[in-house]
């Protein structure tokens, strides 16, 4: 791993450790009259600009990419994910790290994240281990017209149903004031692009770690972000760049 940004005073190319990525990676503490929560996604996209590869992530990651992916789960109280991304993925419950015992119990974290799935109609198989079994109990964002079967459904396998709309969608701003008010203020969105595409629209993204991929893969994969285009582009400064095998490890927050 190479530090490009901001520029090292000596070339550091090793495997860095889980604790110095975590350094890296660390929320920032809010200021005087500053949001409490801190919505950042972590995102991957190769060279022309492809979030997925036959539907999934999986196929354009790497081993830094994946430790990387490993240290801001650990660094969150929440993992917002939408519930195609939870579909086309296999989501699992967040386990806990040995790694990381001792920072989360320093920042007051429970053993792992909870994963919290963002979901209007509410279709999801309530039988799997995310729901039935997770360390930390799993969240369902979702709106207020959701069909009452499915919210028993989702309580029933042990998940907390949270309104975050007045209809059967999810209002993003909602979102991020409800989960902050269950304690939740360091978030991390992990799409899919959908999902992205109504934060950015929103407002609501502070932040967003990108890995360029050294891939290509043609075809008509979706970008990180879709829906539809917002009036004026919005503006990020570059926080840090980091490499490894090709990769980039960018990390952006809104100016």
């Amino acid at each position: 791993m190479r530090r490009l940004f901001p520029v090292a005073a000596e070339a550091d190319d090793r495997e860095w450790s889980l604790a110095e990525l975590a350094e890296a990676y660390a929320y920032p503490e809010p200021g005087p009259g500053e949001p409490v929560a801190w919505l950042r996604a972590n995102m991957v996209s190769t060279l022309d600009g492809a979030a997925q590869h036959d539907g999934r992530s999986q196929p354009i990651s790497g081993a830094a990419d994946m430790r990387i992916f490993g240290t801001l789960r650990a660094l969150a109280d929440v993992v917002v994910v939408g519930a195609e991304t939870v579909r086309q993925e296999g989501y699992r419950p967040a386990k806990a790290r040995a790694d990381f015992a001792d920072l989360r119990a320093a920042a007051g974290q429970g053993p792992a994240p909870a994963i919290a799935v963002v979901s209007a109609g509410l279709e999801l198989d309530f039988s799997l281990p995310l729901f039935t079994s997770p360390l930390v109990p799993t969240l369902v964002l979702t709106g207020a017209a959701a069909a009452p079967d499915r919210i028993a459904a989702a309580e029933k396998a042990g998940a907390r149903v949270v309104v975050a709309g007045d209809g059967t969608g999810v209002e993003p701003a909602r979102a991020v004031r409800a989960l902050a008010g269950l304690g939740h203020t360091r978030l991390l969105t992990e799409g899919g692009p959908r999902l992205l595409g109504q934060l950015v629209a929103a407002g609501v993204l502070d932040e967003l770690c990108l890995t360029v991929s050294p891939m290509l893969t043609a075809g008509d994969a979706q970008r990180i972000a879709g829906g539809p285009g917002v009036t004026v582009p919005q503006q990020y400064a570059l926080v840090s760049l980091l490499e490894e095998a090709g990769f980039l490890f960018s990390r952006y927050r809104r100016s």
